[in-house]
């Protein structure tokens, strides 16, 4: 439980659902101590008389009260909530039991403290009371102060307010991630210079940038005129990477929309992509472990994705350029440009197909149909591209080995699946963990949709808690194996969908 010097006991009044830390959604009340994993927690609310609960947003702006009370005798410490001018209700929102000696000082300092994270807000303390020994005086609501009222900078006037409000979109208000000013990202990538340029994402130039005061490091991804679909894509990204809190995900700290051109601010990811570590870095090469820990890195991220977050997102364009790293190589998947939200137990259905040539899934190329699983195909594909340091497809390559997943399966077959692992990385490397990332890799980039895992069953399997199929090699070779997924067998699957390609083939000389 925490650190136990720490010596911090805390009721958390959270707005954030956030993975790492375990929390039941994003409005609730908890009790901490010594960590951000709450020992107990309940959705913000109160029990009125007659015992009926009644939900309270925490982002409501309405005025609440919150009572914190410990009994040492008892070992109980008990959290009430209730609105203001609500009496205060009989039965807590919280109760736990435990002794808090452990974790108190004779000297302590009692406060408050907040944070905004990526959502735009404010936070008033109105009054307060505090007692030892007894019950600490009842606030008198009458005598609280008004709560400031905030006016966004782009309502003026009641006369302008009509015409500057239509340019701001519903996705604004309904998701809104910390808006910046212009000047501060102007400034920070000195004008948008072509010297600050990282590279060239799905839909516009990426620079670096440090901002002014705070001095923080980021990268901003202009997407310009011309980008085709550029304000879908963006409601898209917005919509997706805005309220994901996740170690392997990167983290959007904010967005600005400057006549007609769109900006999108991310935590800077000093490394750079995976690619360029695989194809484009001369002098330094990734050695086994880092490569592994890159996979199950990436992996954990797509489980949260499709499994661990309040609805289901398909990424749609997983590939190495769309991983990356930070300054200890830690890996994060980016570039939600392309992904799409559908809630859990619905099954999507895209008429338009997006990704990247080499990592599309065969139902996906021939129905349009993006899924869960089609993510799962993509990612396989980059295991084997991880382990074995070639890209998907090589035109020029002898007949075996032009397409990879082909490659990697006939060697295995020959009984020499090893000698398809990067010579770069040398000696240094564990055989079991390259032989269970390239066997789960051909099971993850099956052509057939339904024999392939789900990502918590990946993580499982990279983490040794379960063991591939003794019989998997017999399941690789069947590759026209009978109980596919619908897009195999629906009359309409033999259908040509249109593409998007998010990377030029010829370009990159695959």
């Amino acid at each position: 439980m925490g650190d136990p010097k720490n010596h911090i006991v805390a009721v958390e009044l959270d707005t954030v659902e956030s993975a790492e830390f375990y929390d039941m959604d994003n409005n609730h009340v908890g009790i901490d101590i010594n960590t951000l994993v709450s020992e107990k927690a309940a959705s913000a609310g109160y029990f009125d008389e007659d015992g009926t609960f009644r939900t309270l947003s925490l982002a409501s702006g309405d005025p609440m009260q919150l009572w914190i009370e410990y009994d040492s005798k008892q070992k109980q410490i008990n959290v009430t909530l209730h609105p203001v001018r609500v009496p205060k209700p009989k039965l807590p929102l919280l109760s736990l039991k435990k002794d808090l000696s452990p974790y108190l000082l004779e000297y302590m300092y009692v406060g408050f403290t907040s944070s905004t994270g990526l959502l735009t807000a404010s936070h008033y303390i109105l009054a307060w009371t505090f007692k030892m020994k007894g019950t600490a005086q009842n606030i008198d609501p009458s005598r609280l102060p008004k709560i400031p009222r905030y006016d966004p900078p782009w309502i003026q006037s009641q006369k302008g307010r009509k015409k500057l409000l239509e340019v701001i979109e519903d996705w604004e208000v309904q998701f809104g991630p910390h808006r910046f000013a212009y000047k501060d990202l102007h400034t920070a990538t000195k004008g948008f210079k072509d010297s600050e340029v990282l590279g060239r994402g799905g839909f516009g130039k990426v620079y670096k940038g440090t901002l002014p005061v705070s001095n923080m490091e980021i990268a901003v991804k202009r997407v310009s005129h011309d980008s085709r679909q550029g304000m879908r894509e963006f409601i898209a990204e917005i919509a997706t990477i805005g309220r994901l809190r996740h170690p392997n995900l990167v983290r959007l700290q904010g967005y600005y929309r400057h006549k007609g051109e769109l900006y999108l601010v991310y935590d800077c990811m000093p490394k750079g992509s995976l690619d360029k570590f695989l194809y484009h870095q001369q002098m330094e090469s990734l050695d086994w472990s880092q490569r592994f820990k890159i996979i199950k890195d990436v992996a954990s991220g797509l489980c949260y994705l499709h499994q661990q977050w309040v609805q289901v997102i398909i990424h749609r364009d997983i590939k190495p350029a769309n991983i990356l790293l930070d300054g200890s190589m830690n890996a994060k998947l980016g570039d939600f440009g392309l992904a799409k939200l559908y809630d859990h137990g619905i099954d999507p259905q895209a008429s338009h197909v997006a990704g990247t040539l080499g990592y599309i899934s065969p139902e996906l190329s021939r129905t349009g149909k993006a899924s869960t699983s089609s993510d799962v195909y993509a990612f396989g594909v980059v295991m084997l591209e991880i382990a074995c340091g070639r890209k998907p497809i090589l035109p020029r390559a002898s007949q075996s080995e032009i397409v990879l997943t082909d490659w990697v399966l006939e060697c295995w077959e020959n009984g020499d699946i090893m000698q398809v692992l990067d010579q770069k990385i040398g000696q240094e490397y564990k055989e079991e963990q390259v032989a269970l990332v390239l066997k789960l890799g051909l099971l993850c980039s099956h052509p057939v949709a339904s024999i392939r895992p789900s990502m918590s069953s990946v993580v499982q399997f990279l983490d040794s808690v379960a063991q591939l199929p003794h019989n998997l090699l017999e399941i690789m070779k069947d590759r026209e194996s009978k109980g596919g997924t619908e897009a195999f067998s629906s009359p309409a699957s033999s259908s040509i969908a249109p593409l998007t390609f998010t990377e030029p083939f010829v370009s990159h000389g695959r």
